[in-house]
């Protein structure tokens, strides 16, 4: 692979010694390491292990993560449709792991998409507390939703801001916040061609200057006693260590956390004339850990943990919604066709003719664009009501009082994915749930004879 000159000529600078450098460009003749995470909002690991058919290898900072061969493709797999598990490359992992989020507590994924890091922070909250996954760009930011879906997240709210907007309503409002910030790229340099092509000294440091104006937006949000995790898929110093020391210099009430997995990767070294606290930041490199390469920094706020809960509202004197009448037809959809085990904890809103159910813990999205306002329960229709997808793939089959099962290892599921009907199991009518080895995977309606197909047109097979 032809690698930029100026990149070559700075890493070379970076290594202690010519051996350790050309181990670390022997790796871009390799081919990536792939990775995948079991999503604990749908399984455990032990039952995924004992069903699962991959060749998998456990990724040490991670114990959810596994590598797998790349020929064994399980993005193409019924189960990736189920979102049994989440496509992400090894070193991507480290981040949500070091922030450790708790059940219960408010997080923030402030650079979410495509949503590796926002769906495995939703795993260690396990349908407990608020997750704000936002991403700045439109198009990503429809990807993002996407698989918050697809995993199953109940608790998670997506919206599309500026860093600056977020941080003008929600000061000093989340427990925790991840800040994967936009880099130049060059851990990406194995599978992305333009990252390579923009590699210059001038990007560098316009990408610096973005990720400190990220992280101070993101220090605002922050209560007191909290944590952010920056971090960045790229190796130069100016964007990793550089920003951390800016930062530190800025706000001496934050200092570096050492956390226990961070002996698994390259630490207690940087890459220039910084502070003692910038050695406790952590990078992982290709050539040791099969990634492609990440630096992170866990930054903790100093002070008393306490809840304060401000969100600044447009509206002064704000009184609680009356559920309006045209509801009745959702709660009479949910009464014939979900169990007493269904359980979500939030408030039921309306948008439009969109049935949320918004996660506790946030009140007011006026003036915020949001395109997830928690779980989408489905669409209300001329006095009827439609469940989404979401719904379907947020349930498991104790949850509804129909649902068919079908193995990943028959023709019949994949029939599903591409929008056919097919023959019911038995006689009995109505939604029901469909579901591969156990994991819900979207909607059907039956007739006692057939089920007509109700998985989204979007995301069928071709």
């Amino acid at each position: 692979m032809e690698l930029p000159f100026e990149f070559l000529e700075r890493m070379k600078n970076m290594f202690d010694t010519d051996s350790e450098y050309e181990q670390f460009l022997s790796e871009y003749d390799k081919e990536r390491a792939p990775g995948l995470r079991v999503n604990t909002l749908k399984t455990t690991v032990d039952e995924f292990l004992k069903k699962s058919k991959f060749t998998l290898k456990a990724v040490d900072w991670c114990p959810t993560g596994f590598k797998y061969i790349h020929d064994e493709r399980p993005g193409k797999h019924a189960w990736h449709e189920a979102g049994v598990y989440y496509i992400q490359e090894p070193s991507a992992m480290a981040p949500a792991e070091l922030l450790n989020a708790q059940p219960g507590e408010k997080i923030l994924d402030l650079c979410a998409a495509p949503g590796g890091k926002s769906t495995q922070t939703a795993c260690k909250l396990g349908g407990e507390g608020l997750l704000v996954s936002n991403e700045i760009h439109p198009a990503r930011a429809k990807i993002l939703s996407q698989n918050i879906e697809r995993m199953g997240i109940k608790n998670a709210v997506v919206t599309n801001e500026t860093p600056q907007k977020l941080s003008e309503r929600f000061i000093g409002f989340f427990d925790g916040i991840i800040v994967d910030a936009p880099c130049s790229g060059e851990g990406m340099f194995r599978k992305d061609i333009q990252s390579r092509e923009q590699c210059s000294v001038d990007h560098v440091i316009m990408c610096a200057q973005r990720q400190i104006q990220i992280l101070e937006c993101a220090a605002k949000m922050l209560k007191s006693g909290g944590r952010i995790v920056y971090s960045t898929c790229t190796f130069s110093p100016e964007e990793n260590e550089g920003v951390i020391d800016a930062f530190l210099k800025a706000h001496d009430d934050f200092t570096v956390e050492k956390c226990d997995i961070s002996k698994l990767f390259s630490s207690g070294k940087t890459f220039g004339k910084y502070s003692d606290e910038v050695t406790k930041t952590v990078r992982l490199w290709p050539h040791i850990v099969e990634g492609e390469g990440h630096f992170a920094a866990v930054l903790r706020k100093n002070g008393e943990h306490y809840d304060t809960n401000t969100i600044i509202s447009k509206k002064k004197n704000e009184k609680p919604k009356k559920q309006p009448k045209e509801l009745d037809s959702y709660y009479a959809f949910v009464k014939e066709n979900l169990s007493d085990t269904f359980n979500v904890k939030g408030q039921t809103v309306l948008f439009g003719d969109q049935v949320y159910i918004m996660p506790e813990g946030i009140t007011n999205l006026d003036g915020i664009k949001v395109l997830r306002a928690g779980l989408h329960m489905g669409t209300l229709k001329k006095n009827r009501f439609e469940p989404s997808h979401a719904l379907a793939l947020a349930l498991c089959a104790d949850d509804v009082k129909l649902s068919f099962d079908f193995s990943s290892d028959k023709d019949e599921i994949y029939s599903y994915l591409k929008g056919n009907t097919l023959n019911a199991p038995s006689s009995e009518k109505g939604w029901c749930l469909i579901t591969v080895d156990g994991y819900s995977v979207g909607w059907g309606k039956s007739d006692g004879e057939t089920i007509k197909n109700h998985y989204p047109k979007g995301l069928r097979i071709v």
